[in-house]
């Protein structure tokens, strides 16, 4: 059956908000946050090998924040003050054990295999607890509006901003593995690590207030 002149126009993508949706993502989203900031010190305490399933971690818990706001969960949980709080003591428990593990990661030649890396679940953990991701993901989401159907809008949004997390997380790992070269003396190691560590549990006390 052929398409009537509404469905097509509802159907339409506006490209001009595509790149709208692009620029806010990499404003918002790809600023430092408790989950950018965590894959840079440990791309840079572990390497991007060692931090792949905590990447992937990140992506899959980030991508659940998405889903929820592209279904409109979110609305309903962000104002369940219970909820928020859980969510808040979660991120804040997992970033400190996380933080302390960096700061006190060796430099990265005298790292052995058996020395304890950022775990997948410790990832999606984050990804899901992460103040920061539940703004900033409702914000980018609402920021433009790519079709006139509000089905394809979302779907299309949904598709759009799931590649956003995979690069933009993908990037900030890469930062980080890119400083361990650097970190192969001791003392220029263990100084680089604990300022990520500071800067990570920083970025996530921000986020705590922020979102509060």
């Amino acid at each position: 059956m052929a398409l009537t002149e509404p469905h097509l126009a509802a159907a339409t993508v506006h490209w001009g908000q595509v790149g709208t949706l692009l620029l806010a993502s990499v404003a918002i989203m790809g600023s430092p946050g408790p989950a950018t900031i965590s894959l840079t010190a440990a791309g840079s305490a572990y390497g991007v090998r060692r931090s792949a399933r905590y990447l992937t971690g990140i992506i899959a818990g980030s991508t659940a924040v998405l889903a929820a706001v592209a279904t409109g969960v979110t609305v309903t949980l962000l104002t369940v003050p219970a909820l928020r709080t859980v969510l808040a003591v979660a991120s804040a428990a997992y970033i400190l054990w996380l933080a302390y593990h960096i700061a006190t990661a060796p430099p990265v030649t005298a790292q052995t295999a058996t020395k304890q890396s950022p775990s997948l679940t410790g990832g999606a953990l984050l990804g899901i607890a992460n103040p920061k991701a539940w703004v900033a993901i409702a914000v980018v989401f609402a920021s433009a509006h790519l079709t006139a159907n509000a089905a394809t809008d979302a779907a299309a949004k949904t598709a759009t901003l799931t590649l956003m997390i995979i690069l933009i997380n993908t990037a900030w790992l890469i930062v980080g593995a890119s400083l361990a070269p650097l970190l192969r003396d001791r003392r220029r190691s263990r100084v680089v690590n604990v300022t990520l560590a500071v800067t990570l549990v920083g970025a996530t006390a921000f986020a705590v207030v922020y979102q509060a």
